[in-house]
């Protein structure tokens, strides 16, 4: 039997490890309404359905109607092998989506997170809005290499020493951080390149990066 709109909203939800509460919050509706599409009581309409889908990383014609596939192709790098499964703990794989590049260099362009160029496979990554970037210079060289690609917690908590991916009055950077008083310091890896300190009220946000892909 072909599932409902509501059983695919459901699926997709738990897939990411959301709870109602948490997905309505995303896609901008009252918890009530969500239960009543999950349910079958109401049905969602074409921008609900685009949130929904671009939140839990589903395609939207799957789960408007149950046709193709749930997810988009995914082409797993040469270089990102899933680990082999442990009687003492076990691995869980993600495919997160690899969205614009971030700069390691002086601070630029944004990235667009709501543009996914493809998806990476990566282990044990809990925080469901975590997401891939592609890094851009050699600031972080070294360890952070251009084309490298770095993981990104927004959930995690930054602390000093943690490399980060910084907004900066709507500019993005990459780099190692240190918080003191009112100020964060921008310390780039690579000697070549000098520090920044930046004033808290002009940070938008600091994002912990927890893994690196390093390009081959």
């Amino acid at each position: 039997m072909k599932s409902t709109i509501g059983e695919r909203l459901r699926t997709a939800r738990e897939s990411k490890d959301m709870d109602q509460y948490a997905l309505a919050v995303k896609t901008g509706v009252v918890t009530r309404t969500l239960q009543r599409w999950e349910k079958g009581e109401q049905v969602p309409d074409g921008i609900a359905i685009t949130k929904i889908a671009k939140v839990t990383n589903v395609q939207p014609t799957w789960l408007l109607t149950g046709e193709g596939e749930m997810y988009a192709g995914v082409r797993r790098p040469e270089n990102v092998y899933p680990l082999p499964a442990s009687p003492k703990r076990k691995m869980h794989l993600a495919e997160l989506p690899l969205v614009s590049s971030v700069p390691a260099g002086k601070v630029a362009t944004m990235f667009h997170p709501d543009y996914v160029d493809h998806y990476v496979t990566v282990d044990d990554v809990k925080d469901p809005g975590a997401f891939a970037l592609k890094v851009k210079g050699n600031s972080m060289a070294p360890r952070i290499e251009d084309g490298d690609i770095v993981v990104v917690s927004p959930q995690s908590e930054a602390h000093s020493g943690d490399i980060c991916v910084v907004r900066v009055n709507e500019e993005d950077t990459l780099k190692k951080v240190k918080f003191e008083g009112n100020y964060i310091h921008l310390i780039p890896l690579n000697p070549e390149f000098e520090p920044v300190t930046v004033k808290k009220k002009d940070i938008n946000f600091v994002w912990k990066v927890v893994k690196l892909i390093k390009e081959l």
